[in-house]
């Protein structure tokens, strides 16, 4: 029984009226992260919150336990070569963060490291652990080394508010340069030299809208591109040729390229074409021609080449299909790769340029014609996508493979050979077999007849029905691939099924998909949801279903559970976006502009504003029994704002039956939760055990 009785926000009643609409809200007063008041209700909730849960905490430990069990915690990835130098990352163990560091080449082959051993040569980059010191939250946004290999640029968050501040750190010296640079966004580029590194700024609404030119050594940055359009953001890269500079800014749905010569710095940057509504380009340099990979008339995409001096005049060469969304191409000095999406699962499809004539478009347009080919891989769920590869000129192809029963894999794909060759498969410690395990596709029929995806994977010993979690998100064209997780093990060991929900508004089944899940078409993502809750209880996989899904799938938790609370035993909703309207509503708001190619535009569209009041889970709380719903979030949180889920909170406990509901706000971090891999763990064993006393009681 409880000691004391959960928090009762205040009521403050505020009024909202647009469209002729009068809404009173209570409960925005919480939106107010410097008033006393919202401190004081935010840990009276965590103080609830662990009061109820207090139970849980052997549980819990165990959970933890287990996920730290079964990883190796002192680990290094599979070195990366680039030029000179194979880089790698380290974790160790009882250490937060990992380590970067560099060995220099010798050969095409990766020097075989023994995890815990270090080689004589051996250059440490960057030591998060040293770089983050006592501060409960440390990200490193940006780790970007120069063309020659001499310098590094880096940036940091000790808050969790994606605000950097920039470094550089001579590789030679181990020096940092006296040249900070505070409050720039993730990312950047160096100049083919590396005398120069470019960043990019946010605004008042977190909205990267400024890229800037620093010269080391120099104190005057000079801004070389700024876009005033409040819909797009903008960002700088380095081609893996290391010739030019790539300036993008896009939309949700519109993008614009400008490109420079790196070895010109200080030069104009070339418009590649103006941007036109609802057309969305990509520019990958190919040595003496470009790929552009684009949408204009071909809403699965389309790859075209163009030459170099006129980068904005596309020719056909991969056309548009109905049945295959081209996804990302990677230009190499004599071949190029092409990421794809295919009923529902990735692919690799391989252009080798060895029949071509003297040209550059005979040897395209012959590689396309008779020689590409598709990777093949055994599984029937997989994920699939190229892995970094920095190299311009290389005969290997580094790959990421993973599904739902396979560990995160990393292979070389040798192009001579046509042969997989395995480097590393993730360690899974404690005898774990993928044996033990099995992953199924199955198929829900939504209300208007369109067939959702659901996969799935159990123990093989685990009679169903049987307690399942059900996983969704649903928005931005955001797949949620099958692919294989080490603290799942801790559920599917205790006899859960686990099933994500390809819903539409994802990017599973292509763009088509995602567009019958936008704006007024949102709400086929809900009833998609709910339609895979449905056939997973009827085709007698799952009896006690607990939902889970962040951020905007957080939105897709407080939908359904408004739609059909009581297809569920429970609802995990992290960082949720379950204030839409009154967010959307608000341009002040970081991202709110850009968010309107995606939600429609409710400050100045009647039928916008009530076509998503009508589904926006604050708005529609009602007095029926929900489900018990677990509510995660993050004080610092730049994208969905604490107030969010304080507020839907409030709410459902002043309003509906049911419950309990609980609210945990994390009051050091951001939108990803706390930065530690150690207390990331403990997060996920905090809500691992809730889920699991709601599937087995």
């Amino acid at each position: 029984m409880s000691s004391n009785p959960p928090p009762v926000a205040k009521k403050v009643p505020t009024e909202r009226t647009h469209h002729g609409d009068t809404v009173i809200d209570e409960y925005a007063w919480l939106a107010d992260k410097d008033d006393p008041d919202t401190v004081s209700y935010l840990e009276a909730e965590n103080a609830f919150l662990k009061q109820e849960t207090a139970h849980l905490g052997d549980l819990q430990e165990q959970v933890f336990q287990e996920i730290k069990g079964r990883t190796q915690e002192t680990d290094l990835s599979v070195p990366s070569r680039k030029r000179a130098w194979w880089y790698l990352t380290r974790t160790e163990e009882g250490k937060q963060y990992g380590v970067s560091s560099r060995v220099p080449a010798d050969g095409d082959t990766p020097p075989e490291i023994t995890p815990g051993e270090h080689l004589d040569q051996e250059q440490v980059l960057l030591d998060g652990n040293e770089l983050a010191g006592d501060s409960p939250f440390f990200s490193i946004g940006t780790s970007a080394v120069s063309p020659d290999g001499n310098m590094l640029a880096y940036s940091t968050d000790f808050k969790g508010d994606e605000r950097f501040t920039l470094r550089f750190k001579n590789l030679g010296t181990g020096e940092l340069l006296p040249d900070v640079i505070e409050g720039i966004f993730y990312g950047g580029a160096w100049s083919a030299d590396g005398s120069t590194f470019f960043y990019t700024r946010v605004d008042d609404a977190w909205r990267p809208f400024q890229v800037y030119r620093h010269t080391l050594g120099t104190q005057d940055d000079v801004l070389v591109y700024e876009e005033a359009d409040e819909r797009f953001w903008v960002g700088i890269g380095l081609t893996r040729s290391e010739k030019y500079l790539v300036l993008g800014a896009g939309s949700k749905i519109t993008s614009e390229v400008r490109i420079l010569d790196a070895s010109d710095p200080t030069g104009e940057f070339q418009l590649v074409r103006p941007r036109t509504t609802g057309v969305e380009y990509g520019v990958e340099h190919a040595g003496d021609f470009f790929y552009v990979l684009h949408n204009e008339n071909a809403e699965n995409f389309e790859l075209a080449t163009a030459p170099l001096h006129a980068p904005g005049t596309w020719t056909p060469l991969i056309a548009h299909s109905d049945d295959t969304r081209l996804l990302e191409i990677d230009a190499f000095s004599d071949h190029a790769v092409v990421h794809f999406r295919r009923d529902g699962l990735t692919g690799i499809r391989v252009l080798p340029y060895e029949n071509g004539g003297d040209g550059w478009r005979d040897r395209v347009e012959a590689a396309y014609a008779g020689a590409a080919y598709e990777i093949e891989f055994p599984e029937p769920l997989y994920d699939v996508s190229p892995a970094g590869n920095p190299e311009f000129s290389t005969g290997r192809l580094r790959l990421h493979y993973t599904s739902m029963i396979t560990p995160s894999s990393v292979y070389d794909y040798d192009l001579a050979t046509r042969e997989l060759i395995l480097l590393k498969q993730r360690p899974v410690l404690g005898g774990y077999d993928p044996a033990d395990y099995e992953q199924f596709r199955d198929w829900a029929t939504a209300e208007d007849g369109t067939r959702v995806p659901i996969s799935l994977v159990k123990r093989r010993d685990t009679q169903t029905p049987a307690p399942t979690v059900l996983y969704g998100y649903g928005s931005y064209e955001t797949s949620i691939d099958p692919g294989f997780s080490v603290p799942r093990l801790s559920l599917l060991d205790r006899g859960f099924v686990f099933a994500v929900a390809h819903v539409r508004g994802g990017g599973e089944m292509g763009r088509r998909w995602y567009e019958d899940g936008k704006l007024t078409r949102k709400r086929n993502t809900f009833t998609d949801f709910v339609a895979v809750a449905r056939h997973l209880k009827q085709a007698g996989w799952g009896e006690r279903l607990i939902a889970r899904g962040g951020s905007a799938g957080g939105l897709l938790m407080g939908a359904v559970a408004n739609l059909a609370p009581e297809e569920f035993a429970g609802v995990v909703a992290e960082v949720p976006f379950v204030d839409a309207l009154n967010t959307i509503l608000d341009p002040s708001l970081p991202l709110t502009v850009i968010e309107w190619d995606e939600w429609g535009d409710p400050l100045h569209n009647a039928e916008v504003y009530a076509y998503m009041k009508s589904y926006t889970p604050y708005e529609n709380v009602d007095g029926r029994p929900y489900p018990p719903i677990l509510a995660i979030t993050s004080l610092n949180d730049t994208r969905v704002l604490f107030h969010e889920p304080a507020k839907w909170i409030a709410r459902l406990r002043a309003t509906a039956g049911g419950g309990p509901f609980l609210l945990k706000t994390e009051m050091g971090a951001g939108h990803g939760g706390r930065s530690g891999r150690y207390d990331a763990w403990r997060e996920e064993a905090f809500a691992l055990s809730w889920i699991i006393e709601r599937g087995t009681e």
